[in-house]
């Protein structure tokens, strides 16, 4: 897939262009997504955690962000999610704050730093922009990602595919998956909580006995391309990106209902220090060009209201995803023994 550079896709919608606000403003709550015409100027030193991942696009959005707020002194310390989560837990245990805002690309390191106590309150008139189910007082989601099926739809029919993640373990469908994943690793979090161990478990037995594994879930999306297998498991966006490039590649999405295999994850943001300018930045990442960007490039979902979905992506409105607080999928120490245990790591 060709990627617009951010010049193109950010600077168009208005991102980078001047300013005609003031630097502090009161908002009003919305329940739609605000365009960055309409936020304050970020004036002052921020230092941020960011989570690697999404191939350099939300990098994308940071060197936008910086050149439209010229006074913003944006320091940024890159590594694994889980990692940053863990070091901001070890300084606070020290007596150190670094930090002042952690994004992350997995909600379960989110929730180490909500269980920590270190995320400081969201004004409701933040959170009030995010869709219903994705509102939390002490975090924001940024973008969301669901868990599907890919199929090749030249060896496979929809009516072939189950409904229930459960039972694929007991198909003679050919599966193509990812278990050294990060993404796949959230997703049996899920099933975990949900299923309980050993239904868990038993599913990971059963479906490693007709599975073919890969590196990453882009490689299992076109492992299903190419008809190496029938059906995978992987991230929404990867289908959509491949097929952006691809239009007529023979692989479509299929989705679970009501169980880990459509589960909803999401990228978020927390604030750790006091005060406007944290707050401010997180309201860029819920703008209408952020949102639209990370939609039409990164094909995320956006999760305020007012922002159309990736082209080619079913309405979350059209799937049944599990009922979960997204923050439990930090428990996944159990999870790393459990698949240890059954010999798929």
């Amino acid at each position: 897939m060709q990627r617009r550079t951010f010049i193109q896709g950010l600077a168009v919608s208005g991102l980078v262009s001047g300013f005609s606000l003031p630097g502090s403003m009161a908002f009003a709550q919305t329940t739609k997504a605000v365009s960055v015409n309409d936020l304050p100027e970020l004036d002052g030193d921020l230092t941020l955690y960011l989570g690697r991942g999404e191939g350099g696009l939300y990098e994308n959005v940071l060197e936008a962000i910086k050149k439209r707020n010229p006074k913003l002194n944006l320091q940024i310390r890159r590594g694994a999610t889980a990692a940053l989560g863990n070091t901001l837990i070890a300084e606070a245990k020290a007596g150190v704050r670094k930090a002042d805002l952690f994004w992350a690309v997995d909600t379960g390191a989110i929730g180490m730093i909500t269980d920590a106590g270190l995320a400081k309150p969201l004004p409701q008139g933040l959170t009030a922009q995010l869709k219903a189910g994705f509102q939390y007082p002490q975090w924001s989601p940024v973008t969301g990602r669901i868990r599907t099926l890919p199929y090749n739809t030249e060896r496979v029919s929809p009516n072939q595919i189950p409904d229930s993640i459960m039972a694929l373990a007991d198909s003679d469908l050919a599966l193509g998956w990812a278990p050294a994943y990060a993404s796949f690793q959230s997703f049996v979090t899920a099933m975990r909580l949900l299923e309980g161990e050993k239904a868990t478990a038993d599913w990971l037995r059963g479906v490693n006995r007709h599975a073919k594994k890969y590196a990453g879930e882009l490689g299992v999306v076109m492992g299903v391309e190419r008809g190496e297998v029938d059906l995978g498991f992987a991230n929404h966006y990867y289908t959509l990106r491949l097929k952006s490039g691809k239009p007529d590649a023979s692989v479509e999405l299929a989705y679970t209902s009501d169980d880990a295999g459509c589960l909803v994850n999401a990228s978020g943001i927390v604030a750790l220090s006091e005060g406007d300018l944290p707050i401010n930045f997180i309201r860029y990442l819920l703008s209408k060009e952020v949102q639209s960007y990370l939609a039409s490039e990164a094909y995320e979902i956006p999760l305020v209201e007012g922002v159309s979905p990736p082209a080619g992506l079913t309405s979350l409105n059209d799937i049944s995803p599990p009922e979960l607080d997204l923050r439990k999928l930090a428990d996944i120490r159990p999870t790393l023994d459990l698949m240890r245990n059954v010999g798929i790591l």
